[in-house]
Parts: C-alpha cells; structure tokens; sequence
C-alpha cells in the first residue's frame, strides 16, 4: 500500500528553488485509489485509539486531516496562518532557514486531557510541527501522534519533535 501511494506522489525539481526536489501530494489527491489508500491507512492507524481531535496544519494538513476527522468521528481543528482565524488565537513562532514564521489556532479549540493527532502532509525540518506541536501543549491537549504522508529524513525534522509518537507513510531519503 505504500508503494502505491509512493508512486502517486509527483517530483518537481527545483521548486520554489534551484536544488529543491519538491515532493508534491497533488498528483496523490488527485488520484482517488491513492486519496483513498491514504485516508484509509491512517484511519486504521487511529480507529482503535481514542482520538478526540484531529489538528491539520495548513493547507494540505486540512486536506488529510479533515476526512480521517469525519471517519473517526471527532473533531478537527486547523491551524492556520496568522490572521485567517476569526476568534482569539494562541500563536506560535517559529524558525526557517531563512528567517521566521507564525502559526496559530483558536484559543478554544482544544480542551485540557483532549487526545490529539496532528496531520500535515510533510515531515521536513521539522519547524512547522514542533510550532504546532507547542499550540496543542499550550491548550493542554495530549499528544496521540503526530503523522505525516511523507517523511525527508535527511533533513531530521524528527529530532526537533523527539518525545513525540511519529508516524509517516512514506520517506524519501537521499532523493
């Protein structure tokens, strides 16, 4: 199974720049026996664990996450980029190879003991989730797993999360 969702996922070299190989999920979206082999797997991963919530990062976190969300029957919560939350927010900044960036969630969207898993399509230095990671603590969720499609092991994104149940589908290492 994951060989094939694997192959659904497209290479774009050189994006957004010179030596990026970007691993893009679009392709695998795009393809309903990929789609749905995905959103099966983690379902099954998670159908025997008490999940009471499923936090997506933005964007294709949303994209993962909401429909194993529907399918385990909990709630999902986004986080998203400063300033598309109507209501109050708890942010988190983090830190880029080339400079810094915010995400936030909803003050109310998680309630002290929640279970939670966090979905976001990519496992890569690591910022995004530790940032994300930080929300959820902060709200007084517990953290479940933090899972991914894919998962770029040379750049040990898993280091900054260390503690952490990780789980990704598929790795590219050295590709």
């Amino acid at each position: 199974m994951t060989e094939l969702i694997k192959s659904k996922i497209r290479t774009v070299p050189h994006w957004p720049k010179k030596g990026i190989m970007f691993r893009d999920i679009t392709t695998l979206l795009n393809d309903p026996v990929g789609f749905r082999e995905t959103i099966d797997l983690l379902y099954d991963r998670y159908s025997n664990k008490k999940v009471d919530t499923v936090v997506g990062i933005e964007s294709r976190g949303f994209i993962i996450g909401a429909p194993i969300a529907y399918l385990l029957k909990c709630g999902f919560v986004p986080i998203r980029k400063p300033g598309k939350l109507p209501a109050e927010v708890v942010s988190e900044e983090y830190t880029l190879e080339y400079g810094t960036d915010k995400i936030e969630i909803h003050k109310d969207a998680i309630t002290k003991g929640d279970r939670i898993v966090i979905v976001d399509d990519l496992l890569a230095t690591g910022g995004t989730i530790n940032a994300a990671r930080n929300l959820v603590k902060k709200l007084g969720g517990d953290i479940v797993e933090c899972t991914f499609v894919i998962e770029l092991p040379d750049l040990k994104g898993r280091e900054k999360i260390q503690g952490e149940n990780i789980y990704s589908i598929v790795a590219f290492e050295g590709e």
